[in-house]
């Protein structure tokens, strides 16, 4: 029996690559992460075997976001600082991908939830500005949907708090 899993990882390279490398700019705070989505899709090759992958995108999702909290671990790195944050962001290679132009508004915003707890800070990332639908953001996490939605909520709750405006406020700013 022919193994294809090599062709469809680099299937899926090509189809989610850009969506793994954005996730990774927003989860880890950095914008030099090509290796950090080398290494998603090299454990992903490594595990197809043992795997049944129902949703290629949501799995690969669960491994980067291992991958960046193993990389955290192992850099030791305890928290994310907002400002080096928006210095990666600010690109001076004027790539579509870099080159994120942030409003006063987005730059508080991601920085209040870099300040979050990990919880509140993978679902805002997951639902809020991935767009990930709450199913697949459980699928991702481990989580059931009815936690997806209660973090969510109690994240949004947050950074209202730290804000003082609306949800629909804060779920504009992120994706804007």
């Amino acid at each position: 029996m022919e193994d294809h899993s090599g062709a469809r990882i680099e299937q899926w390279f090509h189809s989610y690559s850009q969506d793994i490398y954005r996730f990774l700019v927003y989860y880890t705070g950095r914008t030099d992460i090509d290796d950090l989505v080398q290494e998603t899709f090299i454990r992903a090759l490594k595990a197809i075997h043992d795997t049944e992958v129902e949703n290629p995108k949501t799995w690969l999702f669960a491994i980067a976001r291992n991958v960046a909290i193993d990389e955290r671990r192992k850099t030791k790195l305890i928290s994310w600082l907002p400002d080096i944050f928006l210095q990666h962001l600010v690109s001076h290679d004027k790539t579509p991908e870099e080159s994120l132009m942030l409003s006063e508004n987005k730059r508080l915003l991601y920085e209040m939830i870099n300040q979050l707890k990990s919880s509140y800070r993978d679902v805002l990332i997951l639902r809020g500005i991935k767009g990930l639908s709450s199913k697949e953001t459980a699928e991702v996490l481990g989580w059931t949907e009815n936690k997806v939605n209660l973090t969510l909520h109690r994240a949004i709750k947050a950074i209202q708090n730290k804000r003082h405006v609306s949800i629909a406020e804060v779920m504009n700013d992120a994706i804007m």
